[in-house]
């Protein structure tokens, strides 16, 4: 499996940006994807997960704000973000966990650059 990020760009405070992740390969093997993200000198944190059968999970940050959905017809991940503001500036990332055998994977696509202007 593979993934890649794009949508990221520079938007102004209150604005809205739509991330996409497009996903390749054995997309059966995914069990679960998410929305990372990485603001300069912190580390990486979760923002919002999704599932096959479950409702998806948010960080508090981004409650209300975000939406994760997923398109499984177009293998594509996406993280719709509202009310973006300059504490949102960060590198998104889009993870997989995919089972391989017995094995649980993880999977990481290159980051795209979300930068919120005040």
């Amino acid at each position: 499996v593979q993934l890649q990020a794009s949508g990221g760009g520079l938007v102004q405070a209150g604005g809205s940006l739509r991330l996409s992740c497009a996903v390749s390969g054995d997309i059966f093997s995914i069990n679960i994807m998410a929305w990372y993200r990485q603001a300069p000198g912190k580390e990486r944190d979760v923002v919002a997960i999704i599932s096959d059968g479950a409702r998806p999970t948010y960080a508090d940050f981004v409650k209300g704000r975000f939406t994760i959905s997923r398109d499984s017809a177009k293998n594509k991940l996406y993280l719709q973000m509202n009310s973006l503001t300059p504490e949102d500036t960060a590198v998104y990332y889009c993870w997989a966990e995919i089972q391989d055998g017995d094995d649980r994977v993880d999977i990481w696509g290159k980051g795209t650059l979300v930068t919120v202007s005040s």
